[in-house]
């Protein structure tokens, strides 16, 4: 479907500057433009492939200032990284939905089904489960017993929600992630590690999204909670009894250990870890392969090493770092002298 230059502004509260019924109907990076795409331009560096870019529409800040002639249309708003979200947003709300049980898939007779629900061949449903409207299960989904999957809710091929585990709706679950695995509980003793049954459950609320073989947890006792609009990346474990507040974001192959509490609106980036039965506080944001053996109580921090601490020092400590080794070949040479100095006093005196 196209939509024309005009048609896009007006959704976006823009202002067209050229052609106006210039039109589009597909996307692309602005520096890969062709015919008939929509691009954006939100970073300044970015600016040179606005004059050479092939696509047929442009969404540029307010303050954009041409250099040059340009080509294409421009529509000018606020802010062309939000506004592109929103046209994306749009753009896939406007694909038709899958619906229908496939004669291939497996529904136990106990399950409850939804309106409009998509079962795609292989995906399977087991007894007393319960799948809200619109839900989608995509090739070898599997719905253990007991469990909830809300409504409108999309799990991609291979997903697993084991038995009394608990979606929320409007939930995303990306290819072979796994809510309600077992805790990772195990007693030593002298024969070996005995497995602890891991009782609880896994909950994900409401509008959270779980990227590619994300692992969230069941808890030993009780249940591990993935509050309402949390997002995680592809990768991520989310250990036993952790519970996460809202809208936090744990990127890609963040690991949380078991019954840690982590606040709300925090930001984990990649490969951060955080050890057991510790707590989080709001708004807190840790850097890249960042560690966290202990609380953080104080909310709003940006923190980054490992321990975590305020990355201006971390910066400063691992400049240092780089230079360890010629600095051991100082101080050797340094206490050799000392010993030399203190050889000679010795004497003299």
């Amino acid at each position: 479907m196209d939509f024309t230059a005009q048609q896009i502004a007006e959704y976006l509260h823009g202002t067209v500057e050229g052609d106006a019924s210039k039109a589009v109907h597909t996307f692309a990076k602005i520096e890969e433009g062709v015919e008939g795409a929509l691009s954006f331009l939100s970073d300044p560096k970015y600016e040179p492939y606005v004059y050479q870019t092939a696509s047929s529409v442009v969404l540029v800040p307010n303050s954009f200032q041409p250099a040059q002639p340009v080509t294409p249309t421009l529509i000018r708003v606020q802010d062309p990284r939000e506004a592109l979200g929103r046209l994306l947003m749009l753009y896939e709300s406007m694909k038709p939905k899958h619906t229908g049980i496939d004669p291939l898939a497996f529904v136990a007779p106990t399950a409850k089904i939804g309106k409009d629900v998509y079962l795609a061949p292989f995906a399977a449903v087991g007894d007393n489960a319960v799948i809200g409207d619109g839900t989608e299960l995509h090739p070898h989904a599997t719905i253990g017993a007991n469990a909830k999957v809300g409504s409108n809710c999309i799990l991609y091929a291979n997903c697993t929600v084991y038995h009394d585990c608990q979606v929320g709706d409007r939930c995303i679950l990306h290819a072979g992630s796994v809510v309600g695995a077992d805790g990772f509980g195990f007693a030593p003793t002298p024969d070996g590690y005995e497995k602890i049954p891991q009782i609880g459950i896994a909950v994900l609320e409401d509008d959270v999204e779980l990227g590619a073989n994300a692992c969230v947890d069941r808890a030993t006792m009780g249940a591990t909670i993935i509050h309402k609009g949390v997002k995680i990346d592809n990768l991520v474990q989310v250990g036993h009894n952790v519970e996460v507040q809202s809208h936090t974001v744990l990127c890609a192959q963040v690991g949380i250990a078991g019954s840690s509490k982590v606040g709300e609106w925090c930001t984990f980036t990649g490969q951060v870890g955080i050890a057991g039965h510790i707590s989080v506080a709001d708004h807190t944001t840790i850097g890249a392969q960042s560690g966290v053996p202990g609380n953080i109580r104080k909310p709003g921090q940006t923190l980054m090493g490992y321990p975590a601490i305020d990355p201006k020092v971390w910066s400063r400590a691992a400049a240092v770092y780089k230079t360890l080794p010629e600095m051991a070949v100082e101080l050797r040479e340094l206490q050799k002298e000392v010993k030399e100095l203190r050889e000679k006093l010795a004497i003299e005196s």
